[in-house]
């Protein structure tokens, strides 16, 4: 089993406004996938793997152990994602379509979390930083992670993640003292199965309590609906509406640089132009925090997520095309 490395990096110390000096830890930098390779290769997924990471679903999901240890207090936890294309020849890379992707932890006793949610750019190279704090209580001792991308090429993109764990005073939020995994549907959600349930203890003793949210809609054809064409997404518990949005981006020409492949049309228009269903090509989706505390007081509940009115695969389409959403959530509390 591979093992996993913290880097310390030395004390630093930081000035107040009234001069008084404060000693802070600089961050812990634990490598969790360096330099692995994402590709689709059915006749030959192992292809490359490495003594610290293995390939499954023909090599779209790397999967890696780390150890990590217990945190509490104040700082933050960031996830530091790094993808690169791999290059075909000197003018072009083999993957150069924007691809959805993410970086999720596989507990050996619940679902699975989404850390990342991100897009791949236009073939063009991008870096990230997540706050993940939210998720702190299960990111420690033997971790089990994950990291696919949506490609169907082979080589398609290298990818490096790290975790980050800064202890500087006064930044980021309290230190949850509990969570867990709700719902991470296989395939997402789609118009034959447009709901995915979940059920949930949540202990006593806690003062606060929130649900994590991250949802983009896409379709299968690249047009229309549910990637261009936004839907309500509908959070219930025990049977009860509590949360409806509508994921929607509409900043995505600000991120034209960083999608070199983009395809330019007819009407002047950029393909990484486009408003979409809660993403960008070449961004992360950040998770939404939302308070439900009102509605889930300690004990068992069941956890729903509906996005209605999503667009179903047409009898005269001999491809059958599609909308279809990813939808994760996480609960924690304080």
């Amino acid at each position: 089993m591979p093992h996993r490395y913290l880097i310390m990096l030395p004390m630093v110390w930081l000035l107040t406004g009234c001069g008084q000096r404060i000693e802070s830890s600089a961050p812990e930098v634990t490598h969790i996938f360096s330099d692995v390779t994402l590709h689709f290769t059915p006749d030959d997924s192992t292809r490359h793997d490495t003594p610290f990471a293995t390939a499954r679903d023909n090599g779209r999901v790397m999967t890696t152990y780390a150890e990590l240890p217990a945190r509490t207090g104040s700082g933050r936890l960031l996830v530091r994602l790094a993808l690169r294309p791999i290059p075909k020849d000197m003018r072009n890379v083999h993957d150069r379509w924007d691809r959805a992707g993410w970086v999720r932890l596989v507990p050996d006793d619940g679902p699975p979390v989404e850390m990342v949610r991100f897009m791949t750019s236009y073939g063009g190279a991008t870096t990230h930083e997540v706050d993940v704090t939210h998720l702190a209580p299960l990111l420690q001792g033997h971790c089990r992670f994950e990291v696919f991308i949506d490609t169907w090429v082979s080589p398609a993109w290298h990818v490096d993640v790290d975790l980050v764990a800064t202890s500087d005073p006064g930044v980021g939020m309290a230190v949850p003292t509990w969570a867990r995994g709700a719902v991470f549907p296989a395939g997402g959600l789609n118009a034959e199965y447009p709901e995915a349930t979940a059920r949930i203890v949540i202990p006593p003793g806690l003062r606060r309590v929130e649900v994590a949210l991250i949802s983009t809609g896409h379709c299968t054809d690249g047009r229309d609906a549910d990637e261009f064409i936004s839907k309500d997404n509908v959070l219930l518990i025990d049977g009860a509406e509590v949360h409806r949005w509508r994921p929607w981006r509409d900043d995505c020409g600000e991120l034209r640089h960083l999608n070199p492949y983009c395809a330019r049309w007819s009407d002047g228009s950029w393909s990484s132009d486009y408003s979409r269903s809660g993403w960008c090509p070449g961004d992360v989706t950040r998770a939404s925090l939302v308070d439900l505390g009102p509605w889930l007081d300690p004990g068992e509940h069941t956890l729903t997520w509906r996005v209605e009115d999503i667009r179903p695969a047409l009898a005269d389409d001999p491809e059958g095309h599609h909308g279809y959403w990813r939808v994760s959530a996480a609960v924690v509390g304080w």
